[in-house]
């Protein structure tokens, strides 16, 4: 990681554990349900951020050649977290433990039928209705809205490979 992305990560992370503390979980205004954040979650949610940018390739399995949307969620678990994730989103599906989405805690994972296949994407929660993924349009790893009309439109499911 370049110096200044190193710099953002640790801001981010300061934020994050701020925001995690483990107190019982909430109704926010919204209704949705606030759980505290997992120690892990955070450190995954971290590891996303900061590889915003970076390119898509398709197949992808590390920043320095690209990553796809399963090759980006494998590399941040086993370096952030040390879980082995292996496989495309859908085997990732179902690998994972599905949540309510309105339980959604950073870390955990969504997931979306881009491709008119389900299971066909999937993103890194990171808070704030707010995922990290690696979409190939526009060729970027990038951060987007669960409420963005496209995306609202696809969105399949929650999940968690986490405690």
């Amino acid at each position: 990681m370049s110096r200044a992305t190193l710099f953002a990560a640790t801001l981010i992370a300061g934020l994050l554990a701020a925001c995690g503390s483990s107190g019982p979980r909430m109704a926010s205004s919204a209704g949705t349900i606030v759980q505290p954040a997992s120690p892990k979650g955070n450190e995954i949610a971290l590891y996303a951020m900061g590889l915003i940018d970076t390119g898509y390739r398709f197949g992808g399995k590390n920043p320095e050649a690209g990553l796809d949307c399963s090759g980006m969620v494998a590399y941040i678990y086993r370096e952030a977290a040390g879980i082995k994730v292996q496989g495309s989103a859908a085997d990732i599906a179902r690998r994972s433990r599905s949540i309510d989405p309105d339980t959604l805690r950073p870390g955990d994972l969504v997931f979306f039928n881009t491709r008119n296949r389900p299971y066909s994407h999937v993103g890194i929660y990171i808070g704030d209705a707010r995922f990290v993924h690696a979409p190939s349009t526009n060729g970027r790893v990038r951060i987007d809205r669960l409420s963005d009309r496209y995306y609202a439109q696809r969105f399949e499911a929650a999940a968690t490979l986490l405690d």
